[in-house]
């Protein structure tokens, strides 16, 4: 796919606008009070956002203006449901529902094909999941998820496995103020969990010596196998936090076990 192309749908990618913070912020008043006007100058103020995201798929043999719309979808979509009042940036909030969009699209036209009824009933999860956490402000559950569309949790973890395609660990997912989690971060330590590392180790001591906080995380992330996710939710504060205080309580304790060998 030639990535370097200048001219993508008929938009010139390098006269792209940008719009500057307060701009935005006026936009999305005026956007919510129906303002189609300033929802197409925010359109066409973020489509660089659609150019950055379409360049990871440069591997993909699709063609890059097919994939430029897709991403246009996926944008579009993404200013109907971003809430402003979050404290979240349009463009964090924005990227995955673009990559989404485009990995949907992605797989409906694979080689692989997945039976209609799966992509429908996965579709069917992936809407309401977004419609429940745009309602309630915290990610829901599958049951939760099964509840409302009246399908067993079973056949929903079924056909969302189905549509699933590989990705990197070392994908990013979020950042926030430079604190970039990955999808790895994401993943519940069951390895580690099951051949208990730690006590192999003998970490109790090096455990003794960080705060009470960060020996909580590292209880919940490598003896209960909790994602950073749930710890944050288990403990009141944000993922990126919880990253950050994994990340530093562990260095703490590599370096208090290199002082003790």
């Amino acid at each position: 796919m030639a990535m370097y192309k200048v001219e993508i749908c008929g938009v010139n990618t390098a006269k792209l606008p940008v719009l500057k913070d307060n701009e935005k912020e006026a936009l999305f008043k005026r956007i919510k009070e129906g303002d189609l006007n300033a929802r197409e100058t925010y359109i066409k103020g973020n489509l660089r956002l659609v150019l950055s995201v379409i360049k990871r798929f440069a591997s993909s043999s699709e063609n890059v203006d097919d994939l430029f719309q897709i991403g246009c979808i996926g944008l579009i979509k993404s200013i109907d449901n971003f809430n402003p009042n979050l404290d979240v940036k349009f463009s964090t909030y924005a990227v995955p529902m673009i990559i989404g969009e485009i990995r949907r699209y992605l797989r409906d036209n694979n080689a692989i094909r997945v039976s209609r009824s799966l992509r429908d009933t996965a579709y069917k999860a992936i809407h309401t999941r977004e419609l429940l956490m745009k309602q309630n402000l915290q990610e829901p559950t599958i049951p939760e998820i099964a509840a409302e569309i009246g399908i067993p949790k079973e056949d929903i973890v079924l056909a969302l496995d189905a549509i699933q395609s590989p990705v990197s660990l070392y994908e990013p997912v979020y950042t926030d103020g430079g604190d970039t989690l990955y999808v790895m971060d994401q993943i519940s330590d069951k390895k580690n969990k099951e051949e208990t590392w730690v006590e192999e180790l003998s970490l109790s001591d090096a455990m003794k010596r960080l705060g009470e906080r960060e020996n909580y995380i590292i209880q919940l992330r490598f003896f209960q196998g909790k994602t950073q996710m749930e710890v944050a939710e288990e403990i009141q504060i944000s993922q990126a936090q919880v990253s950050r205080l994994e990340k530093s309580a562990l260095k703490n304790m590599k370096n208090y076990l290199s002082l003790t060998r």
